[in-house]
């Protein structure tokens, strides 16, 4: 059983195709590559990708470092803070200076 059936193509629904599309990188390499963009730009190609380099190269793009740093300095900020039953405690201890000083003013 042979099926005769013609596939063609839908006009006018298809990207146009580059052959020869500039993709920049923020190192300054351009390659030359097909794609449906015209121009394309990227953090990292193969020039300078730490994979292909054999170089560190630390790429902050969501300022992750700078947030994790943030945190680290705002939590040994926290310990000079006091827990609740110190908080407490320094609360009645100010409470009780001032009825202290409230009874010895009534009493003058």
């Amino acid at each position: 059983m042979v099926l005769n059936l013609k596939y063609t193509m839908k006009k006018d629904i298809h990207p146009t195709y580059y052959p020869k599309a500039k993709v920049e990188c923020a190192c300054g390499n351009v390659l030359e590559v097909g794609s449906t963009m015209k121009e394309l730009k990227t953090e990292l190609c193969s020039a300078c990708h730490p994979f292909y380099t054999g170089k560190q190269k630390l790429v902050d793009t969501a300022r992750r470092v700078e947030k994790f740093q943030a945190k680290v300095t705002a939590k040994a900020g926290l310990k000079t803070v006091r827990g609740k039953t110190a908080k407490r405690a320094a609360k009645a201890t100010v409470k009780a200076a001032t009825k202290k000083t409230k009874t010895t003013k009534a009493k003058k």
